[in-house]
């Protein structure tokens, strides 16, 4: 498995992936962090209602999988990825504090998310289903291929949204947004060779992969409507008298506040060709280049660095 496959690089130095200390000050984040915009605001909220669990069980799925791993640069990337992976959880967590501190309780959705990842996508095959231990192990690296290629999509849109930027977004939400997009457009491949690294040979291999996302693209499109329908309905400055509507949503795409249907359903077919390796999504410069001026890097660097000195 060669270098430029993995990072999309050209030379015989391998990029190294490795997680970043962050910081973030939540205590001036307003709820609409989106001024006047609360289903553009909600609907990228969804995130921080799926990703604590969701990355949280991509790192158990990972470190099952690790014996597994022969290469010892897919070692290295996996390691770099689930150390990631980690921090992304811990910091969306905090979020859902935040929300919580602002009377918008997020625990009854949330709660059906911790049973999809724990027990539906668990360790053992949920009701007793007569799957093997290995073939359980590959369809879950499948799915976490899967929806990868949709964060490297997301990343890739938030890096470049121009119009974040001109509604007034809040500068530490924003930051929040660009520095994990950055960070999935950094490891994007990751997931998808390890996948083809433990995932078997050949069209089972294939067949296998197009099944991670015929699964993966409904289920998140369902997760990501009830999430945004839930956030709008129970969001007290609203008080019940909105709801999740299409209108809303598109005049929000056409404002640059959200990543168009196209963008969104296009990854979809460029996934499924044979020959797809999702080092051709986003640009590695901009997402290395985000990560070096990120606020909230630099002030957790600064940070450790006044404690040394200390």
């Amino acid at each position: 498995m060669s270098t430029e496959r993995r990072d999309g690089s050209t030379g015989d130095e391998h990029y190294r992936i490795s997680p970043r200390r962050v910081s973030f000050d939540w205590d001036e984040t307003p709820l609409h962090w989106i001024p006047d915009e609360p289903t553009a605001t909600h609907v990228i909220n969804v995130l921080h209602l799926l990703l604590p669990a969701g990355e949280r069980w991509f790192v158990k799925v990972f470190k099952e999988a690790l014996p597994l791993v022969t290469d010892p640069l897919l070692l290295k990337d996996v390691k770099g990825f689930m150390g990631q992976e980690a921090t992304h959880s811990v910091q969306h967590a905090f979020v859902l504090d935040h929300l919580a501190r602002q009377r918008l309780d997020t625990g009854p959705y949330t709660r059906h998310v911790d049973f999809l990842f724990e027990k539906l996508l668990g360790e053992t095959p949920p009701f007793g289903a007569p799957v093997p231990t290995q073939e359980w192990l590959r369809f879950r690296l499948s799915l976490i291929a899967a929806i990868e290629q949709f964060t490297a999509v997301l990343g890739t849109w938030v890096l470049a949204a121009e119009g974040l930027d001109r509604a007034g977004c809040d500068a530490v939400m924003l930051d929040l947004l660009r520095w994990h997009g950055a960070e999935e457009v950094e490891h994007r491949a990751v997931a998808f060779d390890m996948y083809q690294h433990c995932g078997g040979s050949g069209l089972p291999r294939y067949a296998r992969r197009v099944e991670g996302m015929a699964v993966v693209a409904p289920v998140l499109l369902w997760l990501w409507a009830w999430g945004a329908s839930y956030l709008i309905r129970h969001d007290p400055q609203l008080a019940g008298r909105a709801r999740y509507s299409l209108r809303e949503h598109n005049r929000a795409v056409r404002r640059g506040l959200l990543p168009t249907w196209k963008e969104l359903g296009s990854a979809v077919p460029r996934y499924l060709r044979r020959s797809y390796h999702p080092s051709q999504e986003g640009s590695l410069r901009k997402a290395v280049d985000y990560l070096a001026t990120s606020p909230a890097a630099r002030a957790a660097a600064g940070a450790v660095g006044r404690a040394a000195l200390g």
